[in-house]
């Protein structure tokens, strides 16, 4: 018993010793790039705090701590590149130690989600990297491309935690590179300002909450300044958002405010981010109805009520003669089946869709330049 037990011990440090050979080997042979110098996309600001911030420095004294802490989150940051590997590797480290939440599972909290550049010229999703621990993670991303091509990816960041650094490995000998320069008419991004559900609550992954899924089809950057339970329309939100040479601003705060809320804030935000940017399109959004919210009364009568006030904030300032106002109704943000949602309010991956179904016909007219693949096109492509 006492030769198994050694032999068995034996054979179990030699292939952990195997193992770590192994991984050497591949670490051997992998080159690490960090992504910063490709230029990170869903910054607002390059005057930041930490390399992956999502409001300026000066922030944090001026907006509440709750805001501030949920600006360290990486939502809606991403980096285009171009490789020809045939293998993609991923090391990256977060800064808190929650990988997951009870209702969102870790690959959106805090994964990694690789897309590529397909034939037609349309982003195609091509793989996750999965958080297994904090706060550093190394993942294989894909491996058994085929060789020869070089090709444009896409890498979206955590939803829902802060990252410290992100490299992406290929093997000795391929490149890795910036991805084209967008065309100078779509460099100004889509800025969203919102609330849980606008920071991706509860993508599977961070490609699919609905601004990801609008910056894909619409090939257009977007601005994620989704904070968590504090989208309320203050005004030194309003100030910030107008220091960003915007394409279109699209304001959607309704699940964090009550329609006394929306009275007195909707207004004077408006004014303010009118006043800084003039020309620059604005998108008033409706609150999502709740999945269950015909057969809660309730949760009925909160929508309507929020959405009535902005609807009078909307017509007051337009009939003020604020310009280039614009309104999405909230009825068709989500199904009427009632199966696109984890908890009643927060979309899964099939609510984010039907919300960017929703968002499109509106927000690509508002654009510089029409986009290329309208809306019925991209909803063929996906059937």
């Amino acid at each position: 018993m006492l030769r198994g037990w050694v032999r068995a011990c034996v054979a179990l440090l030699v292939a952990g010793l195997a193992g770590a050979m192994a991984k050497a080997d591949v670490e051997k042979e992998t080159v690490w790039h960090d992504v910063r110098p490709l230029g990170v996309e869903g910054q607002g600001w390059k005057d930041v705090t930490a390399a992956y911030d999502r409001l300026p420095g000066k922030a944090e004294k001026l907006v509440r701590p709750a805001v501030w802490g949920l600006s360290r989150h990486s939502a809606g940051l991403c980096v285009r590149f171009v490789s020809d590997a045939t293998t993609l590797d991923a090391r990256w480290t977060l800064t808190s130690e929650r990988l997951a939440m009870p209702h969102m599972p870790a690959t959106g909290v805090s994964g990694l989600d690789l897309y590529v550049r397909g034939p037609s010229g349309r982003w195609r999703w091509l793989s996750v990297a999965k958080p297994t621990k904090a706060p550093t993670n190394t993942a294989r991303l894909v491996t058994g491309l085929p060789e020869g091509k070089k090709r444009e990816f896409l890498l979206y960041y955590p939803l829902y935690n802060g990252v410290k650094s992100v490299e992406v490995g290929v093997p000795k000998g391929k490149a890795l590179g910036k991805a084209p320069e967008r065309p100078v008419e779509r460099r100004k991004p889509i800025v969203f300002y919102g609330t849980s559900i606008t920071q991706g609550g509860c993508a599977s992954r961070p490609g699919m909450v609905h601004t990801a899924i609008l910056g894909r089809r619409l090939d257009w950057p977007v601005v994620n300044l989704g904070f968590s339970g504090n989208g309320r329309m203050e005004l030194e939100l309003a100030r910030l958002l107008g220091e960003i040479d915007a394409a279109v601003y699209v304001i959607d705060c309704l699940p964090n405010m009550s329609a006394k809320s929306v009275e007195s804030n909707a207004e004077p935000f408006v004014k303010v981010l009118r006043k800084a940017r003039p020309r620059v399109p604005i998108l008033l959004v409706e609150d999502r109805s709740y999945a269950n919210a015909s057969l809660l009364p309730d949760r009925g009568k909160r929508n309507a009520a929020s959405r009535a006030a902005l609807k009078k904030a909307y017509d007051r300032l337009v009939r003020a003669g604020v310009e280039g106002l614009h309104y999405l109704p909230g009825d068709k943000l989500l199904g009427a089946d009632g199966e696109d949602t984890v908890d009643g309010s927060h979309p899964t991956d099939l609510g984010f869709l039907r919300q960017a179904d929703a968002f499109q016909p509106v927000l690509a007219p508002l654009l510089p330049k029409a986009a290329p693949g309208g809306h019925r096109e991209m909803r063929k492509e996906r059937r």
